[in-house]
C-alpha cells in the first residue's frame, strides 16, 4: 500500500482499532510528520513507515517518539519512522485518515 498525495478528510470519525493500534496513534505521527499536506509518499515497510514528506523541516523527531515510534532516520526529504511490527496497521490507519 502506498499513499501518494493525500489529502485529510474532514470530519472523520475516530475509532479504536481491535488490535491495539488505534487511530489516535496514527494521527500523532501524521502530525508529527508535518501534518496531511507534508506527505508525499508513505509505505510501510516490515517494521518501518517508510515516508517522503514535502518539507523535512516540519518533522518533528521527538513528537514522533513520543507517538511511540522507536527511531527516526531521515535522507533529504525521506523519513523512516521505525514503530515495529504494527509498521502495516499504522500505515493502513494513516490512509484511512487520508482518504
Amino acid at each position: 500500500m502506498t499513499v501518494r498525495n493525500p489529502r485529510l478528510r474532514r470530519g472523520a470519525p475516530i475509532r479504536a482499532r481491535e488490535n491495539g493500534v488505534n487511530m489516535d496513534k496514527a494521527e500523532a505521527i501524521l502530525a508529527a510528520l508535518g501534518g496531511a499536506d507534508n506527505i508525499v509518499e508513505i509505505e510501510p515497510c516490515a517494521t518501518r513507515l517508510r515516508t517522503e514528506v514535502a518539507d523535512a523541516a516540519k518533522v518533528d523527531d521527538a513528537a514522533l517518539k513520543a507517538a511511540g515510534a522507536f527511531g527516526v532516520m531521515r535522507s533529504g526529504r525521506v523519513v523512516q519512522v521505525v514503530v515495529g511490527p504494527e509498521a502495516d496497521t499504522i500505515a493502513s490507519d494513516i490512509e484511512d485518515i487520508l482518504d
